[in-house]
């Protein structure tokens, strides 16, 4: 009876005092320990053991995480409203404060980053947010990270991702995308004829010059059109006629 009433007792201690205290932490957790509601420790990882009952830990992801900002409206400072959103990766640097100085460390540092968002997207003009997303990544990581460091929470990156305009906005874009694109073909047919009335310019000019080119350049169009002659007429003037009728 004795031995029983012994196998009870430890029992009992292991299922209602050892078993429930024992945790394990993975590699890339931290454990925050309160005990009575006090910060007592933290615990790295591996198999741990607290005090049950009296002891409450709360597990911290330390790895650096992705967090994506909900699209957000701005209104940028040419006044154009376009919708943007954007991704945060963060890393909790510090597990003892992400628990301790904030509810939520996850959230908060959203909320605050789609402030900074709008905020600092507010600051440019429609072209400049289109062509200066980094720069105005960086500057959004800047505000989010002073503002987290309290938390634990290092800003290790801002992406802005989607910028969407306005459906009006986009048929503007693209007709004078239309327009550019057509004022630039003007212009190379525009080139492409100029180079030729050069060329035809400069190879006249050289027949001009050469006894007999003319001549010479005449038997070769008569070549040319004579292989039908059924259908062509070709009348034959000396070249000097229409030397003196210049005269």
């Amino acid at each position: 009876m004795e031995a029983t009433g012994l196998l009870f007792i430890i029992f009992f201690i292991l299922f209602f005092f050892v078993i429930p205290g024992i945790r394990i932490i993975n590699q890339y957790e931290r454990g925050i320990v309160l005990r009575l509601g006090k910060y007592r420790r933290t615990l790295g990882p591996g198999l741990r053991l607290i005090v049950p009952y009296i002891d409450k830990m709360t597990k911290v992801d330390v790895r650096t995480t992705p967090m994506d900002i909900p699209k957000q409206e701005v209104i940028t400072r040419d006044n154009v409203t376009v919708n943007v959103d954007a991704v945060v990766y963060f890393k909790v640097l510090n597990a003892e404060k992400a628990v301790l100085e904030t509810t939520n460390y996850t959230y908060a540092t959203s909320t605050f980053a789609q402030t900074a968002l709008r905020d600092v997207t507010g600051n440019f003009d429609l072209d400049e947010i289109l062509s200066k997303r980094d720069e105005i990544s960086e500057k959004i990581r800047e505000i989010v990270d002073v503002q987290t460091d309290k938390w634990g929470i290092d800003i290790e990156n801002v992406k802005l991702q989607n910028i969407e305009l306005p459906a009006d906005m986009k048929r503007a874009m693209a007709k004078q995308a239309e327009a550019e694109r057509e004022r630039r073909a003007a212009i190379i047919s525009a080139e492409g004829e100029k180079s030729a009335a050069n060329a035809v310019a400069e190879a006249a000019h050289l027949l001009a010059k050469t006894p007999g080119g003319i001549n010479i350049r005449t038997l070769q169009t008569l070549e040319k059109i004579s292989s039908d002659p059924s259908q062509k007429t070709v009348i034959m003037l000396p070249s000097e006629l229409f030397e003196k009728l210049a005269k």
